[in-house]
């Protein structure tokens, strides 16, 4: 069984960059879902509901980009971060992906408030997408880059998984070009959390590609593809 991926969604044009993302990581094995996260609870029971079923719209339609057979989380918590932080300890979520800051320049990457949140001790793999992914026809993984923290396998094992499961290919420097950018955990982190060090915070800075971070100690579950078995008569 794949990685379980939440998606943050709210329709919003960076929110659509995610959602790109996770497509990337469907077609890779992962179970996608999507999740919004609303700040307050209406004291009118009629104004509630309108908000819940404009909330289950919203949700509904990023779904529809993703095949339709998404599970959809509404969340309550004044905090977007803190509401996905919550969650992911819930659902025991893998990964949870982001677009990047609604101003980032289209090819960039920058972490908004919300993943900022998360990259501060989260229990799950934290993706970020470029600004305007959406709008490339489509999102192919062909090079695979590689930032490992001393002492931690967790991100080279991670981005080994994703190759052979994308038929994608290890970069063999940090130079090259490449089209998803897979980093450690700092050594200081909890096992399992999601902490970067000063050099990770750099090489998003200047990514021009989706970037995952990889908790400490934690290996991603992408399984190679396995062949079909033969049978015999």
């Amino acid at each position: 069984m794949g990685p379980k991926v939440i998606v943050s969604y709210d329709d919003t044009a960076n929110d659509r960059d995610a959602l790109a993302l996770g497509r990337v990581f469907a077609s890779a094995g992962a179970t996608v879902s999507l999740a919004y996260v609303r700040h307050t609870k209406e004291s009118e029971h009629a104004q509630e509901r309108l908000e819940e079923r404009e909330a289950q719209a919203l949700l509904e339609r990023g779904a529809q980009a993703l095949g339709g057979n998404v599970q959809r989380h509404v969340v309550l918590s004044a905090s977007t971060g803190e509401g996905l932080w919550q969650l992911a300890e819930r659902e025991r979520a893998d990964i949870v992906v982001f677009g990047s800051e609604y101003r980032t320049p289209v090819g960039r990457v920058s972490p908004g408030t919300s993943a900022t949140r998360l990259l501060e001790g989260a229990p799950a793999a934290v993706a970020l997408a470029p600004a305007g992914l959406r709008d490339r026809d489509s999102v192919q993984v062909e090079r695979i880059g590689l930032i490992p923290d001393d002492g931690d396998e967790s991100a080279e094992e991670t981005a080994k998984g994703l190759a052979a499961r994308l038929g994608a290919k290890i970069a063999s420097s940090i130079d090259e070009p490449v089209d998803l950018l897979v980093v450690g955990s700092r050594p200081e982190a909890p096992e399992g959390r999601v902490m970067i060090s000063a050099s990770v915070e750099y090489a998003i800075e200047n990514a021009f590609s989706p970037v995952l971070v990889v908790p400490r100690g934690v290996v991603l579950p992408f399984e190679p593809r396995r062949s079909p078995r033969l049978t015999t008569a």
